[in-house]
């Protein structure tokens, strides 16, 4: 139960910076989202320290941190930051093909879920 409240309170605390960040951002560059691709690069960012931290290194090897950061706070924060561990991993373990696929196919299907999305409500109202 105790990893769920790690979760939950990380989440929490990363989508309300999110918000706080894209607000403040929101309009500085036209109809560019640079808030979200702020958040984004920040996110990415703290992802890479994490996976070097927590993988790579074996600084620490605290669940309940991991769970904190990468899976609350920074999946609160950005979606991107699952999808760039999960690539880094790939290509860690020498995967590079399936990181390069999963690259591709992350960003074809985000887009093309995302316009599916948009065209079924258009459909629908």
């Amino acid at each position: 139960m105790m990893k769920f409240l790690f979760i939950f309170i990380g989440g929490g605390l990363g989508a309300m910076l999110r918000f706080f960040i894209t607000s403040h951002l929101a309009g500085k560059m036209g109809t560019f989202p640079i808030g979200t691709l702020t958040v984004n690069i920040i996110g990415n960012f703290l992802m890479g320290i994490l996976f070097e931290i927590f993988l790579t290194r074996e600084i620490a090897k605290s669940d309940m941190l991991n769970l904190f950061f990468a899976v609350g706070f920074l999946g609160g924060f950005t979606s991107l930051s699952a999808f760039s561990a999960e690539t880094l991993v790939l290509i860690h373990h020498g995967e590079i093909t399936s990181a390069v696929v999963n690259i591709i196919a992350t960003f074809a299907t985000a887009l093309i879920s995302c316009a599916a999305g948009c065209t079924l409500v258009q459909k629908m109202f």
